[in-house]
């Protein structure tokens, strides 16, 4: 039988209710002798349980080609280099995640996690942003259609920033904290050169009994020397976030002399360490935060942050 229809014929003839073999049955009763009947029923039982099993190898075998022609017809040449392939490497952005977690850790901090879906408390109201805020509009927020247990419609968003980790934080262990926050965020943008509306973000925060604006300045000046290099340098100039009191914009000194703006940072807010269930009489502490992605693309060059997402090999086979 070479192939599956044959098989279907060959079953039909012998093997079939109306076959050959089943028809040798019909004439077992013009035997005369029940010892001619028994022995001839027994051939027969025994000649169609080798018909099939031969049948049903056949199918087996027939199968298996069948298959096997398939996946060579639908086979598709996946390789990319002659010879011995490269291995595959982080994406830039993951690069510039795990180096940055490496120098906050290196200097004594430690890695926290939250969730990326957040009630507006830890992600609003907890860090002094009240209900009048304009960062808590439809314009900037985007906002899923679930209510946490205890909250109301509307009250749950995609996370804008990694600050509500710091909440989180606060409100799981007492001070001394040293905790730094990457994490994926979410904002109403629209994608051009510097901006995404998924991207992300990493974050600090040290509360401790006497941590001054000379502790905030010095950690930044530590990490911009670990991270760039002992030629970069850090400035800090007045600003102002609903979270921090006093706070401050940094920025950073290329080797050539001109400066670029990194981040925020500044004294922990008494209203958010009251949030955290922390008592701003006895501790201070300072916060700051920066994008991963700015990180990356100042780092290396980049001319439009969107490069690092389009998947192009051109792209990040450069940053391996």
């Amino acid at each position: 039988a070479a192939s599956p229809g044959d098989v279907a014929t060959l079953t039909a003839r012998y093997a079939g209710k109306k076959g050959e073999l089943s028809g040798l049955k019909k004439q077992l009763g013009s035997l005369e002798s029940i010892d001619d009947k028994k022995a001839a029923g027994a051939a027969i039982n025994e000649a169609m349980a080798a018909v099939d099993a031969a049948l049903d190898a056949q199918r087996t075998t027939l199968a298996a080609a069948a298959t096997a022609a398939r996946v060579e017809s639908e086979r598709l040449d996946l390789t990319e280099y002659v010879g011995k392939p490269a291995r595959g490497h982080a994406h830039l952005v993951t690069q510039a995640w795990e180096r940055l977690e490496d120098v906050f850790v290196g200097m004594g901090f430690r890695v926290a996690e939250g969730p990326e879906v957040e009630t507006d408390w830890h992600n609003f109201e907890a860090l002094n942003m009240g209900a009048g805020h304009p960062a808590r509009g439809e314009f900037d927020t985007l906002f899923v259609d679930h209510v946490a247990p205890g909250g109301t419609s509307g009250s749950t968003v995609l996370r804008t920033h990694t600050s509500p980790v710091q909440i989180r934080t606060m409100l799981a262990q007492e001070p001394p904290i040293y905790i730094v926050a990457p994490g994926r965020v979410f904002r109403r943008d629209t994608p051009d050169a510097t901006h995404m509306p998924v991207f992300h973000q990493i974050e600090g925060l040290v509360v401790d009994r006497d941590i001054s604006m000379a502790d905030l300045a010095g950690t930044i000046d530590a990490f911009t020397k670990a991270f760039f290099g002992q030629n970069w340098n850090s400035r800090l100039r007045p600003s102002y976030f609903p979270f921090t009191e006093p706070s401050a914009e940094f920025d950073i000194q290329r080797p050539d002399g001109s400066w670029i703006e990194l981040g925020g940072c500044g004294m922990v807010h008494p209203n958010v360490l009251t949030a955290g269930g922390i008592d701003p009489e006895e501790f201070s502490g300072f916060a700051f935060g920066f994008g991963i992605d700015r990180m990356a693309i100042m780092r290396h060059g980049v001319a439009d942050i969107r490069e690092m997402f389009a998947d192009d090999l051109r792209f990040t086979e450069q940053f391996s």
